[in-house]
């Protein structure tokens, strides 16, 4: 059975005070025990977000990961740095990192092969641009962007993948995918992993949408049969949001 997901991407958004006031606060919520709850702080405070939330089920998650395990790579961190502060769970493929940093399907591809193959967990993101879908290619390229990616992996990888849908139009510009829009999509790429795979790693496999949720609309998207939770920008980085959103989640 899938899991019900809500993980909150900071971006390079919040100081060291600002991020141990958040994860502090977050601490005090009891959040419903059927969803999973993630935050992605920035790199120089995971540690200290780690040793805050030892004795809580929130798990953090990197923003990022390099392709290799260690050399001249200034200003990069990999999955050994990661796993010996506690962290085993790393985004890959946002569409940030896509636009602004040249991240191929190649460069994600050997991203998410590193990952795997040292034991850490992906939320891998996919999506397109508002240009795909107006000229009805979004699924085509939806498609192509697994087909290079994730659906290289073999079938006991994906116990460690989790996929998050954004529609690029979406994220951080107070547009939102209609709930039909979301679960259309979600649909779609469950249906095409069970063409991939098969039944067991479709229906198991947790699909986040990813574009402008809030309170006034997470219930409404998380109600959809194929969507399993959100990866939350912006409105993550207030604790009473963020709260919300993810009670939103539980018992749909």
């Amino acid at each position: 059975m899938r899991k019900k997901i809500v993980a909150g991407n900071w971006k390079m958004n919040n100081n060291f005070n600002q991020t141990k006031d958040l994860v502090t606060e977050l601490k005090e919520f009891n959040f419903p025990k059927d969803v999973s709850v993630m935050i992605s702080p920035a790199y120089p405070f995971l540690k200290t977000s780690v040793d805050l939330l030892q004795d809580s089920s929130i798990k953090v998650v990197s923003q990022n990961i390099h392709q290799k395990n260690n050399g001249a790579y200034t200003g990069e961190v990999s999955s050994e740095m990661l796993k010996s502060i506690g962290v085993n769970n790393t985004l890959i493929g946002h569409s940030e990192r896509r636009a602004y940093f040249n991240e191929t399907d190649d460069v994600l591809l050997e991203k998410i092969e590193f990952a795997l193959n040292n034991n850490l967990n992906i939320i891998f993101c996919f999506g397109e641009e508002l240009s795909d879908r107006k000229s009805n290619n979004h699924f085509k390229l939806v498609k192509t962007q697994l087909d290079n990616t994730v659906l290289k992996m073999n079938k006991e990888s994906w116990k460690n993948i989790i996929l998050a849908y954004e529609p690029v139009w979406a994220i951080g510009t107070g547009e939102t995918a209609t709930p039909e829009q979301a679960q259309e999509m979600h649909e779609f790429v469950r249906n095409y992993i069970c063409e991939c795979y098969d039944n067991s790693v479709s229906d198991n496999v947790s699909i986040l949408y990813g574009g402008s949720v809030k309170p006034s609309n997470a219930s409404e998207i998380f109600n959809k049969n194929d969507v399993d939770g959100g990866l939350i920008g912006g409105a993550s980085l207030s604790a009473k949001d963020f709260n919300l959103i993810i009670e939103a989640n539980s018992s749909l």
